[in-house]
């Protein structure tokens, strides 16, 4: 049995256009197409998309999508390989949502009493953040990840521990500029947004149409996506909605 690209398109979320993409790129080609153009898809081809949409959801990109695919490796294994890993983010994620859970309760507690935030083991904070997620999220900026990959061998733990703690840092400054009604393009909020620009340009230039586009991947990644919404809903938009306005007012 076989089934067209529309029914595909609608049984997997993947739009007709991606899955024409993947053909193209050789990492999803049909099992035939039609006289008229139109493809179709066997079991083969929709175990595969599986295995395709499984490691995207665990932020692997295209490239090494491929690459993985490309492997002779029997289908059951490689299915239960991915299965751990879907553990083992389900596993980090329930972690870092009770981390985040925790810091709400602190906060909330803190402007009921009228004290300031009093953090005795700020490490908790960072419990269940994955720090390479950041950098595997740049796959997307081949030059800007070739960079990061260089620096962050370069680093020691400590140093690339204490890096990941500020840019969660920033995360969380921000999310609290959300929370207390500031807009996007207000003047606090550009503020932090500069300073990640900045942080950005420490490794190479970043245009401001590059920078855009790493706005829109906060969002349109999942996994980039899945770390800002952990710690406020709606914050990935909002650090999307900061670049754009960031963008046009000093780098345009």
């Amino acid at each position: 049995m076989d089934w067209p690209i529309e029914a595909i398109a609608r049984m997997s979320g993947v739009t007709a256009r991606t899955l024409r993409h993947y053909d193209e790129t050789g990492l999803l080609p049909p099992a035939r197409v039609g006289v008229n153009g139109r493809r179709y898809y066997e079991e083969y081809q929709l175990l595969r998309l599986q295995r395709i949409l499984v490691l995207r959801a665990l932020g692997v990109g295209v490239p090494e999508i491929g690459r993985i695919l490309s492997e002779q490796v029997d289908e059951v294994d490689a299915l239960r390989g991915h299965h751990q890993r879907l553990l083992a983010e389900r596993d980090r994620l329930d972690t870092l949502a009770g981390t985040v859970s925790r810091t709400i309760a602190a906060l909330e507690q803190s402007r009921k009493d009228g004290n300031p935030v009093t953090i005795n083991r700020p490490e908790n904070l960072f419990e269940g953040v994955r720090p390479s997620q950041y950098e595997e999220n740049m796959r997307d900026f081949p030059e800007l990840a070739e960079e990061v990959g260089r620096r962050a061998a370069a680093m020691s733990q400590s140093d690339a521990d204490a890096a990941h703690r500020e840019r969660t840092a920033r995360m969380i400054r921000l999310a609290e500029l959300m929370a207390a009604g500031h807009p996007a393009d207000a003047d606090p909020v550009q503020a932090e947004i500069d300073a990640q620009y900045r942080a950005l340009t420490e490794l190479r230039a970043v245009s401001a149409q590059d920078y855009r586009a790493i706005g829109r991947s906060v969002v349109d990644n999942e996994t980039w996506r899945a770390a800002y919404e952990a710690i406020a809903p709606g914050l990935a938009a909002y650090q999307r909605d900061a670049i754009e306005a960031y963008a046009t007012t000093r780098l345009d």
